[in-house]
Formats: C-alpha cells, structure tokens, sequence
C-alpha cells in the first residue's frame, strides 16, 4: 500500500497536489489554515472569526548546492527549496496536562493544545518500513500547534537514511495584516518603544516580541519561543501591511532537526496577552533537572568591591529581607580584557570569595558573581567547579554574544553546565529569554531590557509590562533612592509587584548608607520574587498598568502610570469570597515633609471592595493585602 501511494504520488501533476488544512483551537476561538497551492505554502489565522493574519508565506530557503548530489537532480531544478513538497500526510493529537513549575507566576500552568504535523517529502524514491530513505529522498515537516492562549509552528526535518547535513539560509515566514496594523517598536533589546503603521521604506528592523493593535480592535503579540541551537529572529517590513521572520544568519544542522516557534498570541485587550504569557514556557521541553531543590529565587543587593563595602552590604541585605549579596564587574579585574582571569580577585581586592560567602552565609544569604563573556568562553570548565567549592550560589553572565547558531548554542550549553555544578544563572545584556527555563530552570532570568542601569521614562516603563515581559523574566534592576530616577518613589516600589524576575535585583544604584528607616521600604521587605498566582488587572502601554499576585494567602499589588497623571479604579474581585482582609498602602504624597514622600495607610477590604488610587506624573501606587487569619 505505502509503495502504491507513493507511486500515486509521483505521477500526480503538480496543480492536482493542492492542499488545505486547518487546526482550531480546543476553545475554538482560533483557527489556523495552512495551504499549499501552486506548489507554495501559505497560511492565513482568525480569532472569534476576526481576521488576524491574511494570506502570508511558509517556508525556508536552504543552499541547494549540498542537495545536488543527494537528489541526483542539478540545481537548477531544486532552486526554491520549499516549492512543489508533495504532501504524504497529516498526524493530529489533543493534549491536556498541567505541570508544575519549580517557581514562576503560577504555581501549576495547564498545557492544552491541539496539533497538526503536516508532512511533505521531495525526491522520487521510496523509503522503507522504518521510514528512512532508500535513495535520493528527503522530508520535510510544518508542525501547528493551536492553544487557547496562541498559536505556533516551526519547521522540523525528520531523520532520514541518507544523513543530510542542512544548510538554512533564511526563512519565508511571513505576517500579513489589514490595513491600519501599528507595531510597538524597539530595534534592539536595550531600546526604548514607538507605535509604526506597517509602511514605509525606513521601518527598520523590530525585536520579539513584537506587540500590535489591529484596526478591529485586537491585541497581537509575535514572540519566538524554544530558540536553543537555531539563530535569532527579528522582524522587518517586506512590504506594506506585511512583517517577515528575520534571521540573524544561516543555521546549519544535521537531521532530525527543529527550527524555533514562531509564536502569535492575540487578546481582545492589551492585558489579555500578559495573562497568557506562559505560552512561551509550554513550547519548551520539561525540565531536565532531577533535583531543583538547590535553585532558589530571591531578592539581591550589590555591593561596592571592597571588605568593609561587602560586609555592610551582607548586614544590609540580611535587615531588609534580602537572600543575596552580588559582586558586580572588575571584581576579579578589567571585564573587557581577554587576559583577565575569573578564578581568582584581583591583586588589588582586599577580600577572597570564600570569606565573602563564609559570612553571607552566617547572615543567611547567599552570593553571586558577575563574570564576563569573554572569562566564561575561555574558563567555563575550570570557573564552575572552582565556585561550587567556593560555594558560590549562581552567575550573572556579561555581555553575552547573541544571534548567530553558533553563540546561542554555546550560551545553553553554559546553562546545562552551570546545572550541572548547582549555579543559577542571571544572563544579561542583549539576550532575550524564549522559555528554556522551563527546561533548565536555573536560568532565573534575563537583562535584555532598558532597565534602570539607563533610568528610563514612566511611559516605557509602563510598556515593558506588554512588550519585554511577554517572553519572560526581566532582571531591571530595581532602585529607590539614586536621585537620576524620573519617577515617584510609589512607582518604584509598584515595579517589585508589576515586574517578574525570580532573582529580582533591588537598590541597585543605592548604598546602605542611604537607608533611613522608610517604613514603606516594609513593601519591599515582604514581598517574593516568586508566585502562586498571577492577574494582570488593567491597562495599556505607555498608559498605566495594574497587576496583582497571590503568595499563600496574601496579595502583591503594582500600579504604575506613565508620564501623565490619572486616577485608576480598582475592584478587588480577584480576592477570595468570604474572607477578610488588611490592605496596606504605599502612596506618594506630595505634601509630606518626608524625603520619599510616601503615604503609608491601611484598611479593611474585601473581594467587594474598590480601591480608588490617585497616581501623580510618573507616579505609582503599591499594596499588601493581608489575609486576615
């Protein structure tokens, strides 16, 4: 039967090989149609029949030349890759599970999905029962997966007989929308944010995610998840209304072989896409870790390189309810030079690691180390189980290389070997998180944000929450009392409940010495870093945001406004029904003859309860609701 079929197949013209096939989601509210016509591939996505993406291309384009010889066809023949596949079937499944994370957002994440693998092979020879070719024969795979929160495909390459090494060039991935589409822009992961129509001839390149508001009121966001040994992908305007995947460079590969997710989540709100972002985490593996019983979120304070500096900084971190002192750049001498060696401090340093991490460890906390690329590239085998001895907790990797296959690759291999050694990992600089921590989750988090290291605007920090954060942990680096701040003291402490990083790294312009005794520091110092819930209440980008999370019985609140000032109204439905609780609140005020000027007040609420929240300009508002035993 399978050698009828494919002889079938292979006399078929090619007009007769049109194909359509379409995957919904389990809710239905998304549909997805793939279609192969005139040989090419095609697909077009809805959302509650609304139209989200029109007609745009599939496909990858590859260096035909290594092909020549395996097909036995000269090139000219095979010059577009992906054209005339014949399709040689489709597999379905429905999967619905639930997991749970080590720490996160939510304490358990459901993982409900339906998909399609559409198989296509080219070449005219016939393969055996295992599957593999017997002659000049290859496969080719569209994988679709539909979730209520999304959906993604990628291209996959089965393993076949003949062990072809692929050259990929680019992709043909395209994003179709109606006239009217904005995109909210940054160029590079450290940029700041712009609205763009999808027109013109200066529109640049755009990172992932890539967040926009359709002309029929939906909310998309394009991310890119599972990206471990595949290169980078960014956006750019092919032409009017349409976006393509760019990849950073060629990727090369062996079969079997799987390129990352292309990613689209929509929402009839902004904040629709932040309740849905652990979609990202569902597209990676499981974790690969036996025991995480080491890995440890937590709040961390950096310290000045020096003995005196880091002791205080010990004191100081253990006062406020800190787990972690970090040892930034230069501790161990010029980060940038290839000759400076992170196995031992400077010459220059009156202090060694391991009385360091002898008292934090008195003190109860633990320490991290900052170490530059160039260090890790050279010295990775011999830094890791130096520091385990050390008893170092975890590092914070410097200026990481990014894009190409060959530096994504290097950089999760780094993770799985800090695994390995009981190291979390804080990776920073240009790189953008895609999920893997689902898989190894010491990686705790990421820079690859404009954080406070540059002190940016209200209004963009009022725009990570729906850009950036979509694709994960955020390290911004959290500070209160440096005086470059633009914003109110309220919408710093808000960041602590609005922003999630499980390693959140807080005061960081700020020295010990500046503390003195803010009662409304208490915020900072009850909140976690970590979740058992989580619920983006309400706003927009560059407007305001809302957000509330659940550790045990008590509720974190943030809100944030940009550089405008408003009043936000906000229910506490989201409370338990029945129960009662304290909520304590941390508003600025202007007319208090403090230096932070921060109102401290509490009350009585219930889930019936509405809080009626006056932000200033660049202003904020925090709360702890207390369950009341």
């Amino acid at each position: 039967m399978k050698k009828l079929l494919f002889a079938i197949l292979m006399l078929m013209p090619l007009s007769a090989l049109a194909l359509t096939e379409k995957l919904s989601s389990p809710d239905g509210r998304y549909e997805f149609v793939l279609t192969q016509h005139d040989g090419r591939f095609s697909y077009t996505l809805t959302y509650d029949g609304k139209t989200v993406i029109n007609p745009s291309e599939l496909g990858v384009n590859i260096d035909n030349k290594l092909f020549e010889s395996a097909l036995g066809v000269p090139n000219e023949d095979v010059r577009l890759w992906c054209e005339n596949l014949r399709h040689i079937g489709t597999d379905r499944l429905e999967r619905d599970t639930t997991w749970t994370p080590p720490y996160g957002e939510w304490n358990t994440i459901r993982d409900n999905y339906r998909q399609m693998t559409v198989r296509f092979m080219k070449g005219a020879d016939e393969v055996n029962a295992e599957g593999y070719s017997k002659g000049k024969c290859y496969f080719f795979n569209i994988d679709v997966r539909a979730y209520n929160e999304g959906v993604a495909f990628r291209y996959s390459f089965p393993e076949t007989g003949n062990g072809l090494f692929i050259h990929l060039t680019s992709e043909l991935t395209e994003f179709a929308f109606e006239p009217g589409a904005e995109a909210l822009c940054a160029s590079w992961a450290q940029d700041g944010y712009r609205w763009k129509p999808l027109t013109g001839s200066d529109w640049g390149v755009a990172e992932r995610p890539l967040t926009l508001r359709l002309a029929n009121g939906l909310c998309v966001s394009l991310l890119e998840a599972r990206l471990v040994d595949y290169a980078r992908t960014k956006f750019v305007l092919q032409r009017e209304n349409v976006l393509r995947a760019d990849v950073y460079s060629s990727v090369d590969f062996m079969t079997p072989y799987s390129t990352s997710w292309r990613t689209i989540m929509v929402g009839d709100k902004m904040t629709d896409l932040i309740n849905h972002d652990y979609l990202t985490l569902n597209l990676n593996d499981p974790c690969a870790l036996s025991d995480v019983s080491w890995i440890k979120p937590g709040k961390v304070f950096r310290s000045d390189l020096n003995k005196k500096a880091l002791f205080e900084a010990v004191d100081f971190a253990a006062g406020r309810g800190l787990q972690y002192v970090h040892l930034d750049a230069r501790w161990y001498g010029p980060e940038m030079k290839m000759s400076s060696s992170a196995l031992a401090v400077d010459s220059t340093k009156d202090f060694t690691i391991p009385e360091v991490v002898s008292y934090a460890k008195e003190k109860g906390l633990g320490v991290f180390v900052y170490v530059n690329q160039r260090a890790l590239y050279q010295q990775l085998d011999s830094i890791l189980p130096l520091y385990k001895k050390w008893g170092v907790k975890g590092i914070k990797f410097g200026f990481v290389q990014v894009g190409n296959q060959q530096w994504t690759t290097w950089l999760h291999n780094a993770v799985r070997k800090c695994a390995e050694y009981g190291l979390m990992v804080d990776i920073h600089d240009e790189y953008r998180p895609t999920g893997y921590s689902r898989t190894y989750p010491n990686l705790m988090t990421a820079e690859g944000i404009r954080g406070n290291e540059e002190m940016p605007s209200a209004t963009h920090n009022v725009t990570l929450p729906f850009t950036r954060f979509l694709c994960g942990p955020a390290d911004y680096t959290l500070c209160y009392y440096v005086g470059r701040k633009k914003t109110t003291h309220a919408h710093q402490l808000a960041m602590a409940a609005v922003y999630y990083s499980p390693l959140t790294w807080m005061y960081w312009y700020d020295k010990p010495s500046a503390y003195r005794g803010e009662p409304e520091l208490e915020f900072w110092d009850k909140i976690p870093t970590v979740w058992d819930d989580t619920k983006a209440l309400q706003g927009n980008p560059g407007e305001y945001i809302a957000t509330a999370r659940r550790s045990g019985g008590d509720w974190f609140v943030g809100v944030m406004t940009g550089d405008e000032a408003r009043t936000v109204t906000l229910p506490l439905s989201f409370l338990a029904k029945g129960k009662k609780y304290i909520a304590h609140l941390y508003e600025d005020d202007a007319t208090l003859k403090t230096r932070t000027k921060v109102k401290m007040t509490t009350k009585k609420v219930t889930n019936k309860t509405t809080l009626l929240l006056p932000l200033e300009k660049a202003g904020g508002a925090a709360v702890w609701i207390e369950e009341v035993k």
